[in-house]
């Protein structure tokens, strides 16, 4: 057949229609062209596996490395913690030196600081071990930092009270300023210690209220609770009284309370009659003091006023108030009490009497008969 008769023939040939081309099949790959994809992907895993391997390998050694060295120094750290306890022990077994090395106060110390350093020992060892890690999958750190960075200023810009709430009472509590169960004043506020955190002191009043007072706003503290506190009497008597027999009273008095318990617990020294505080036209101030238990000075100034009063009483000796007492004398009558003020109105020849008197009205004239 020669070669126009075979393209008229193919000329003729109807051509398919537009729903047998839409119902055609997909070619199904052959067997061989899934063999070449195996064979290209194992290739490729061939080709990659070191790589991946390597990379497996060096986060897990971070890994590994981040958590043995977390470990370490947690265990330094309560090491160090358990150090700082045991050398409350160690220190002389004075009163004064029991009371500020006391155990439970420098457990509860220990705690709060051991917990501040293991979580920022916790946070930079996790956080370089996740920039490490990220670094080793070939990520761009430089980003992120910006973004932190960026992060940080904003939240410290909008956070600083925050930040200088628990900087505040980070330091609270490594200067042991004060802890649980101190008396203080905090200038904002006073009263017992009953939570010490690192943004919120709590405290309760006098009157039972609870005063949270924020770390950051504490501009000075004092503890009333550390130390020793001082009572001081102050005994207002007549300057006509026998000083020598003023002093031996006080002194009997505070011989026998210095005896007596619990004030013998509650007293660090010995009651001293310090002498004349002042002395005026009709009146003397004697003072007394003692060396306290902290937190009890109020309680032995109540007690040994009450003593010191009832022993005046027995000796005839009278305790005049005020800084400038007078003698409780009835005062004499004052003989122009009774006595009118002078007035003008009462002369009735007086201009202003005369102006003031009423005008009187005029009679009526009586009918004429």
């Amino acid at each position: 057949m020669s070669l126009p008769a075979v393209l008229l023939a193919a000329g003729s040939s109807p051509s398919p229609s537009p729903s047998e081309t839409e119902t055609t099949t997909p070619a199904v790959p052959s067997l061989q062209d899934a063999q070449e994809s195996a064979t290209n992907a194992a290739s490729w895993v061939e080709q990659n596996w070191s790589t991946w391997l390597a990379i497996g390998l060096r986060v897990l050694l971070v890994l590994v490395i981040a958590a043995v060295l977390r470990v370490v120094v947690r265990r330094a750290i309560t090491k160090l913690i358990d150090r700082m306890s045991r050398t409350a022990e160690a220190v002389d077994g004075t009163a004064l030196g029991g009371l500020l090395v006391n155990v439970e106060r420098r457990r509860q110390r220990s705690q709060a600081i051991g917990s501040v350093l293991r979580s920022v020992a916790s946070f930079l060892i996790m956080g370089t071990a996740a920039l490490m890690v990220l670094s080793t999958f070939q990520i761009n750190l430089a980003p992120l930092l910006a973004s932190a960075g960026v992060a940080g200023v904003a939240i410290g810009f909008g956070a600083r009270n925050l930040v200088t709430d628990f900087l505040s009472g980070v330091f609270m509590i490594l200067e042991d300023q004060y802890g649980v169960g101190d008396t203080i004043d905090a200038g904002v506020a006073s009263g017992e210690v009953i939570e010490v955190g690192l943004r919120v002191t709590k405290l309760r009043g006098d009157n039972g209220e609870i005063w949270y007072v924020r770390n950051g706003e504490v501009k000075r503290i004092g503890n009333l609770s550390q130390g020793w506190a001082t009572a001081g009497v102050d005994v207002t008597v007549r300057a006509s009284e026998n000083l020598d027999r003023v002093k031996a009273t006080l002194d009997e008095v505070a011989d026998r309370m210095s005896k007596e318990e619990p004030w013998n617990e509650l007293l660090w020294g010995p009651i001293e009659v310090l002498g004349l505080d002042s002395v005026l036209l009709d009146s003397m101030v004697v003072r007394v003091s003692a060396k306290t238990m902290p937190g009890k000075s109020l309680t032995v100034e109540r007690e040994l006023r009450w003593r010191v009063k009832r022993a005046f009483d027995a000796a005839d000796i009278r305790i005049v108030g005020g800084a400038t007492a007078t003698e409780d004398v009835e005062p004499a009558p004052d003989p122009t009490a009774t006595v009118a003020a002078p007035s003008v109105f009462a002369n009735t020849d007086s201009p202003q009497s005369a102006a003031a008197t009423p005008i009187a009205q005029p009679r009526p004239a009586a009918p004429t008969k």
